[in-house]
């Protein structure tokens, strides 16, 4: 199989992977995005959104996927996966002091679930409060949460990553993050508790 075939594979099996999700989740919403051009070869992304009943945006991510058919060294393969995930946290969460670890095991723990084996995985975790002062002090304080990661995913048997699995767990990781309950194998998602749209 070329290298063009193989990573067309590799990203229709995405954008399958994608669809599933959006059908067993009716929160997640996902469109394509222009992929960076100067990380790798070929590349291609996508973005996905959570929203709750009224339709307010309670967290957002991206998707990346790299492919160098000569690998990179820092890469241990030819594929690398990009990860962004961005939330609100619950006050209760926010105030944990150990929420970088936990908000890096969510990632961490859904490829472990979906069986997404993977190498050389880096990122950081980043959380920032709003607190209004003046006018705005009578405003909820606010904590924003940011998970950037990278890392290879591990080649199946004929050489090329399962991506779908690692698409699976992004958003899983996403969901989590964004306070909505982890779906149980064949159940239907349930309305999230309602929050406090962003302004």
């Amino acid at each position: 199989m070329g290298h063009v075939n193989a990573f067309g594979a590799v990203t229709a099996e995405l954008a399958r992977a994608a669809g599933e999700l959006a059908a067993s989740r009716s929160e997640l919403e996902f469109e394509d995005e222009p992929p960076p051009r100067r990380l790798a070869p070929q590349a291609a992304a996508i973005a996905a959104t959570v929203t709750q009943g009224d339709d307010a945006e309670i967290g957002m991510g991206r998707f990346v996927l790299l492919h160098d058919p000569a690998g990179q060294e820092a890469w241990a393969g030819q594929y690398r996966v990009i990860g962004y995930i961005r939330a609100e946290l619950e006050p209760e969460i926010a105030a944990d002091q150990l929420i970088g670890e936990v908000g890096w095991s969510w990632l961490t723990e859904a490829l472990a679930a979906r069986g997404a084996g993977y190498d050389n995985i880096s990122g950081t975790v980043t959380t920032a409060v709003t607190e209004g002062f003046g006018t705005k002090r009578g405003e909820p304080v606010s904590t924003g949460f940011e998970l950037r990661a990278s890392w290879s995913p591990a080649a199946g048997p004929d050489g090329q990553p399962e991506i779908g699995g690692h698409v699976a767990a992004w958003c899983d990781a996403l969901c989590t993050a964004a306070g909505l309950p982890p779906l149980a194998p064949g159940v239907a998602a349930l309305k999230p508790p309602h929050r406090r749209p962003r302004p």
